[in-house]
């Protein structure tokens, strides 16, 4: 009895790599909602219309310890009083109509917001907006 030689395959065998995407995509599925992109701040409710923005504003956060966060490429950023004022006295410099945001957590005192919007006004901020949640909605 004759033996035939078998001619060799010269395909890739991709069915391994197609499970090991399927699975990868399902673990990012699974995370991807469970990742917060911010700081955790309970903000206060109001039946107040959203603004509309044309830009992207200065965000800063302030936590119920008093602690600030500069929202900057969407991630918080921890800010020093003294670093807040001169990043937001340059940004105002070069971009003078750039609205500025406030999101006070509402256990933090009120005197911590104040002290946060005083500043900015004297770091050149024309205008500063405060951060709230509709009514009925929950974050």
């Amino acid at each position: 009895m004759v033996r035939k030689r078998r001619k060799t395959v010269a395909e890739i065998n991709v069915v391994p790599y197609i499970d090991v995407m399927l699975v990868l995509l399902v673990i990012f599925m699974v995370t991807a909602p469970l990742m917060n992109l911010g700081v955790d701040i309970d903000l206060p409710k109001s039946n107040a219309r959203p603004v509309e923005q044309p830009k992207d504003p200065i965000t800063i956060s302030v936590r119920r310890d008093g602690s600030l966060y500069l929202m900057r490429e969407g991630k918080p950023e921890s800010i020093t009083p003294e670093q807040l004022r001169e990043y937001v006295a340059a940004v105002v410099q070069s971009n003078p109509k750039i609205p500025v945001l406030v999101g006070g957590d509402t256990g933090v005192e009120y005197g911590k917001v104040y002290e946060v919007m005083a500043i900015l006004q004297s770091a050149g901020a024309p205008r500063v907006g405060l951060l709230s949640v509709p009514k009925g909605e929950e974050r």
